[in-house]
């Protein structure tokens, strides 16, 4: 058994997404615009959208892309796991903002 760490669940969720991503072919903007069909299609709490902000942020993903994703696979999923999922990844944005906004307060604070 290894070593305790301060966070074993999301080291564990970030060694899994670095798997995947080495073992897959797509472009990057690709399996953003999939890994967020795929939260939307199982429902997805906001945090597990917040994973996938600065990612999408890196491929160049615009909120129309995340809209379109959301069009595209709502006759799938349905109205109401698209309408939750438009919900979540808004609460997610409002945190990633939060995070970007604490972070930058910190650093002007460390400046002064």
């Amino acid at each position: 058994m290894s070593a305790q760490t301060d966070n074993p669940v999301l080291e564990t969720v970030a060694a899994i997404t670095a798997a995947s991503l080495e073992r897959c072919d797509l472009p990057a903007d690709a399996v953003v615009m999939i890994r967020l069909a795929a939260l939307a299609a199982v429902d997805a709490e906001p945090i597990s959208y917040l994973a996938h902000v600065r990612p999408s942020m890196d491929t160049g993903a615009t909120l129309e892309d995340v809209q379109n994703v959301l069009v595209a696979v709502a006759p799938i999923i349905g109205t109401a796991r698209t309408m939750s999922a438009a919900v979540n990844i808004t609460e997610a944005l409002g945190l990633a903002v939060a995070v970007m906004e604490a972070e930058l307060d910190a650093e002007l604070d460390a400046m002064q």
